[in-house]
């Protein structure tokens, strides 16, 4: 009986000491909540990516670019009209080509060249009304300073100056078709026993411009570029043959320095280190001077692969 009371009473003072020790916990409510217990969330990328302080691209371009409109030595002018496609059936050398492209932070400098001699027949309207043999060489140099108004790793865009240098020769042979005014013309072109002749010349014209990029697809980029030059920086007084009548005069035109080139495409970068472009390009002459004139266009597609540093 006594140990039944012992027991009772050991149980009761249990219960009121569990009790008492479980009141704080059962009145105290949940936890408040402390935002600064949380982990900070990452903050959020920034659009314009700052891309790295130095990068050397060096490429190799592919232009197949087709040559029409007028050209002429010693005042002889004469149309040719090779288009792209036709290219490579009139080329008489390996193009040489090449590009280079270094950036300092927004600061560039970049340029490429190309020389390239095609062979074709040529007519001669309004002169000899005959046909001719007709070597045109062009080559070309520009080399360009740029900055970069816009300097972010998904799009960029610059402003850039410079010059481009630029070659033309032409090497002329015209059949003997028993004309006698072929014999004026030998006079006028100093050319004693043959039908055939050749000149060259070189100019170097300022250049201005702007160019971009922008990423459309993880690495598949758009690219553009437009620049215009001359500006008859190197203009002065200019003369072509003509017939009149029976006899072939010398007649003075206007001379005039200009080019215009656009280019784009896409962009695909293959590795860390590999890049390809395709597009077009488009590069106009509009130049007359000393009996030389150049007002062709060089038109066609553009491949080019290069690696960066």
């Amino acid at each position: 009986m006594n140990q039944s009371i012992l027991m009772g009473r050991f149980v009761n003072q249990f219960l009121i000491v569990t009790i008492v020790l479980s009141a704080p916990v059962l009145f105290a409510g949940p936890e408040p909540y402390d935002p600064s217990k949380e982990a900070p969330s990452p903050p959020p990328q920034p659009w314009c990516e700052t891309p790295p302080t130095l990068e050397i691209r060096i490429g190799a371009p592919g232009w197949l670019a087709g040559v029409s409109g007028d050209t002429g030595v010693k005042g002889v002018v004469t149309s040719p009209d090779v288009s792209f496609d036709q290219l490579l059936r009139h080329l008489t050398h390996v193009p040489i080509v090449l590009s280079a492209d270094i950036r300092y932070q927004r600061w560039e400098i970049f340029g490429d060249g190309q020389y390239m001699e095609v062979g074709a027949s040529a007519t001669l309207p309004g002169l000899l009304f005959t046909n001719a043999n007709l070597h045109l060489k062009t080559g070309l140099a520009e080399g360009f300073v740029g900055y970069r108004l816009i300097n972010c790793d998904k799009a960029n865009l610059s402003l850039f100056a410079g010059a481009r240098y630029s070659y033309q020769g032409g090497d002329l042979s015209i059949f003997d078709n028993g004309d006698a005014r072929l014999v004026i013309l030998r006079r006028l072109l100093g050319i004693r026993k043959k039908l055939a002749f050749s000149d060259s010349t070189d100019w170097v014209d300022p250049v201005i411009g702007a160019r971009g990029k922008v990423k459309i697809w993880k690495a598949i980029s758009l690219y553009a570029e437009g620049d215009v030059g001359g500006f008859d920086a190197n203009s002065g007084s200019a003369f072509e043959l003509h017939r009149q009548g029976r006899t072939i005069v010398r007649e003075s035109v206007d001379s005039s320095d200009w080019s215009y080139q656009v280019q784009g495409g896409l962009e695909l970068q293959v590795s860390r280190w590999f890049w390809a472009q395709a597009g077009w390009r488009y590069l106009k002459y509009d130049y007359n001077q000393s009996g030389f004139t150049n007002k062709t266009e060089l038109n066609g597609p553009l491949i080019q692969g290069g690696v960066n540093f």
